[in-house]
Parts: structure tokens; sequence; C-alpha cells
């Protein structure tokens, strides 16, 4: 673990043995730095998940395995330990906030979706992976534009510093609970809908 003052401190470790299969994928696990560039970096893994998701010469099992670890812990962690903060500081408003946390209960429902699939070479896991990839790119945008933005913006430097460092260690620690599991998204998931925060026509 190393890095400049100022610079993500990254340490990774690879996904928990929790399943039959043996993943080589790892997820990247920054312990500090600007909650901004953190949460930025998760997004292009998100992206780069989701590439070997749609590649059949690829980890694909390894790629399911990783991306939904990483995303339940990213949102999560979003949730509970930046989005109240950037509210308080008038970075963002309610709307902004709820919002936010109904695309994370989307893209969930659609990460389970994707988890209940048998297997990884068949035209439903191929339409999962799009249902996802549509959900999850459509948050992405519209997170780094409304929210991170304005955090960029309205927010401290040193306020940023400690959001990410409280952003990681809530990540970190969810990773350590095996968050990926199918049972730990299903409970997840249903939180969200006793919370309303999935509708049944999916309207965005």
């Amino acid at each position: 673990m190393s890095g400049q003052p100022g610079e993500a401190q990254v340490a990774e470790w690879p996904l928990p043995r929790n399943s039959q299969h043996m993943t080589a994928v790892t997820i990247p696990r920054p312990v500090a730095g600007d909650v901004v560039d953190l949460i930025l970096d998760d997004h292009r893994l998100f992206e780069q998940l989701l590439r070997d998701l749609r590649d059949a010469t690829a980890d694909r099992e390894g790629a399911r395995a990783a991306l939904s670890a990483a995303l339940i812990a990213h949102g999560e962690a979003e949730e509970r330990d930046v989005y109240p903060v950037l509210r308080r500081k008038d970075a963002i408003d309610k709307h902004e906030q709820e919002h936010g946390e109904e695309e994370h209960a989307e893209g969930n429902q659609a990460l389970l979706d994707l988890l209940e699939c048998k297997g990884t070479d068949t035209q439903k896991f191929d339409d999962a992976v799009e249902q996802l990839s549509e959900a999850l790119m459509h948050h992405i945008g519209e997170e780094e534009q409304t929210i991170l933005n304005p955090a960029r913006t309205e927010v401290s430097e040193k306020t940023r510093q400690d959001l990410g460092t409280a952003w990681a260690t809530r990540r970190n620690a969810l990773l350590d609970q095996d968050c990926g599991s199918i049972e730990f998204v299903k409970k997840v998931v249903a939180r969200a809908e006793k919370a309303g925060l999935l509708s049944s026509d999916n309207d965005k």
C-alpha cells in the first residue's frame, strides 16, 4: 500500500472463496483518497466487468461474482456515508439523494436477476447482462453529473478526503461480509422494496 499524499491508497485482496467457482478476478480495495476519485475508479471497474460479462471468452463467472460484490459494497457505502454528508453540505438536495438511492435499487434488482441465472452461456444470461448494463450505465452517467460534480465544487478537499476514508472503510467491511452473495443481494433488494424504492412499472 503506497501513494503520494492526496492519492488513493489501495490494497488488493481476492474475492472471498464462498462458492464452488474459484475466481481470479481481484477487486481493488482503496483505503483512502478523494471520495470523487474513488467512486469514479469503481465506475470504471463496473464498465470493465460489464465488458467481460459480454465476452464469451472471458471468465464470466468471475466477472459476475466480482461485479456483484463491488456493486453492492459501492452503493451501500455511498448511501450510508456519502449521500447524507453531501446533502448536509448542500452539495445535493433531497431529490438527488433519493433518486440516487432509487437507481441503486433498480440496479440491485437487475443484479439479482443476473445472479439467478443458472449458467453464463444462455440467452437469459445475455439478456440479464444487458438489463443490468442499461440500469448501471444510466446511473453512472447521472451520478457523475448531478452528484460527483457538485461534490467537486461545493465540498472542501478535506471533506472529500474524510468521505473517501469513510466510504472505503465501509466498502471494504462489506466486501469482507461477502456482500456479493445471492443471499445478501436478496436482503438488499427486499429492503429497497419495503422502503418503496422499487416501482412495479420500473419508472426511471
